[in-house]
């Protein structure tokens, strides 16, 4: 069993930048795939990024395209979130995602999840 360990979350002015990391630990991560997924308050969780194993291809959300980059560190089994160009409906939880056949684009298929961070954007 893989565990995932995120951190870097916390609170940013809108316009500005956060990054989250999200390291991997135990079981080997195989040719699995990366997902970030976010759960603003009150509402459900959706599909933000996602990258794969070899970081050739990227996805993302229609809302954080062009502002957040999903990136990976396969020698140190870290992952990463970059995102710019923050706004205040980008508050919610964040959580990274591991998907062992799939893309990390679909929450059902997700086989491990983080413990999710806290992002909050002021306006």
């Amino acid at each position: 069993q893989v565990q995932l360990f995120e951190f870097g979350g916390g609170s940013a002015q809108a316009g500005g930048s956060l990054r989250l990391s999200c390291a991997a630990s135990g079981r080997a991560l195989d040719r699995a795939a990366i997902g970030w997924f976010r759960q603003p308050p009150g509402k459900e969780r959706e599909f933000v990024a996602a990258i794969n194993f070899s970081g050739s291809t990227t996805r993302y959300s229609d809302a954080v395209k062009g502002r957040f980059t999903a990136s990976r560190d396969s020698a140190r089994n870290t992952f990463y979130l970059q995102m710019n160009a923050l706004k205040p409906e980008d508050t919610a939880v964040y959580f990274c995602a591991l998907d062992y056949l799939g893309t990390a684009t679909v929450e059902a298929n997700v086989d491990s999840w983080g413990q999710g961070t806290q992002v909050t954007v002021s306006s």
